[in-house]
């Protein structure tokens, strides 16, 4: 499965019965819920890695990605957009595109 993949999945989940569905629940609660969300998700990544727990790490990766992918849909973000940005960041160096943002 990729990324585009799961984005079409979430995107498909968004009409669901949020009864049904964890994806529609989340993003029936609003884009500050999906926010608060990826959030938590993010520290028990970050926990994770530092506890060299690489198996955790593994698991809370794959969520911080889904809930990443779930925020991006709470606010009509096509992940194209987010991998065009990226795609323009590597015409560059990570240094000076990083000067250029500060």
């Amino acid at each position: 499965m990729t990324l585009n993949d799961l984005e079409t999945i979430i995107a498909s989940r968004k009409s669901a019965d949020p009864e049904s569905s964890w994806t529609a629940k989340l993003l029936s609660k609003g884009p500050e819920k999906c926010a608060e969300k990826f959030g938590e998700e993010a520290i028990e990544a970050i926990i994770a890695a530092v506890k060299n727990d690489r198996d955790n790490l593994t698991n809370e990766a794959a969520d911080v990605l889904y809930h990443l992918l779930v925020l991006l849909a709470a606010r009509d973000v096509p992940l194209n957009d987010v991998m065009a940005v990226l795609e323009a960041r590597t015409a560059q160096s990570g240094i000076a595109e990083k000067a250029s943002r500060d």
